[in-house]
């Protein structure tokens, strides 16, 4: 029996004086990898049905979400690269197994087969509606590349032209508009602003995230939730992240899914060490309360971003250093 967290609906903190509820129940399942590939996928419909069992209309599922997490160590040939199709590929085939088995909406992740020279894939979120087809997909924008975490030898960078797609999904009782930003991208307030200027009332991050292999006794758990809490805040987004758990190669997952509010709340977690079933009900017009509050959209000065665009500089080395200056990214001796 998989464990079921669940959270009731929390009100407002600043009720605006004119709106209209949008209730939603979101769910997430925090998995364990399997190396029997049969087991995985069943304890993977397992945890989309206890979700839905628990009213859940939107599940999400982590990072990679059928595969063992490739990227702790650099491939020394093709076949350690094992991308699939994304259409027919069995990722997809799953989620649409399990949606129409629970008359839910499905969010998976998978590494996609993708015709470049360098060999390499895109790590890209789907989302699969209740009658099995596909209604959403954003590939992964940022690429990390520190040790354990070597997926820019598997994964190439999203495209930059329309980068941030906002999905309407319909439910029985809301629209939502929906962003599906992967893990590493999680650590850019430019992401999570991005989405939110672009009508986003929801994001999920697909995620696999735990111990950092050159630095064994530093859990980053926590700097990685308060990130992203900071993003739900600044932009007025509930976020949901699935996390993985358990050991796969050099990493320990760290587990940790969470679904946090506009008001900084975390509605519902799991811990580090097993998996769950995460459900929370929401109300996504709390949205509208906060930033009229707090109208940060309104009080932006775009004039003074220019930074923010111009190209990456100091480009990062094999020892971590930046080629021209300790911090790479950034400029200075």
């Amino acid at each position: 029996m998989i464990k079921l967290i669940t959270s009731p609906l929390q009100p407002s903190l600043c009720n605006a004086s004119e709106r209209h509820a949008k209730p939603l129940r979101v769910g997430l399942f925090q998995m364990r990898w399997n190396s029997d590939p049969k087991a995985h996928v069943a304890r993977l419909h397992e945890g989309v049905a206890t979700c839905a069992h628990a009213g859940a209309e939107l599940v999400f599922l982590p990072e990679l979400t059928l595969n063992r997490y490739p990227a702790d160590k650099r491939p020394q040939a093709n076949k350690d690269r094992q991308p699939e199709r994304l259409e027919d590929g069995p990722t997809v085939t799953f989620a649409q197994e399990a949606a129409r088995a629970n008359d839910v909406f499905v969010q998976v992740s998978l590494y996609e087969q993708a015709d470049r020279d360098d060999g390499l894939g895109y790590n890209t979120a789907v989302l699969v509606g209740p009658t099995g087809k596909i209604v959403a997909r954003t590939r992964k924008l940022h690429i990390p590349v520190t040790e354990g975490y070597f997926e820019d030898c598997y994964f190439a960078q999203g495209p930059n032209e329309t980068p941030y797609p906002v999905h309407s999904v319909v439910t029985d009782n809301a629209d939502v508009q929906l962003g599906l930003p992967t893990c590493w991208d999680e650590w850019f307030p430019e992401v999570a602003r991005s989405y939110g200027l672009g009508g986003a009332d929801l994001l999920c991050y697909p995620t696999a995230i735990g111990s950092e292999p050159d630095h064994p006794d530093f859990n980053t758990r926590r700097l990685w939730q308060s990130v992203i809490v900071g993003h739900a805040i600044a932009n007025g987004l509930f976020i949901a992240v699935p996390n993985r758990t358990g050991i796969e190669g050099l990493i320990r997952f760290y587990g940790g899914s969470f679904i946090a509010d506009p008001f900084g709340r975390i509605l519902v977690e799991a811990p580090e060490d097993e998996e769950a079933a995460l459900v929370s009900e929401i109300d996504l017009s709390q949205r509208q309360d906060w930033l009229q509050l707090f109208p940060f959209f309104a009080t932006r000065r775009p004039d003074t971003y220019g930074q923010l665009t111009e190209p990456v500089i100091n480009p990062r080395t094999s020892d971590g250093r930046g080629a021209t200056g300790p911090i790479p990214g950034l400029s200075g001796a």
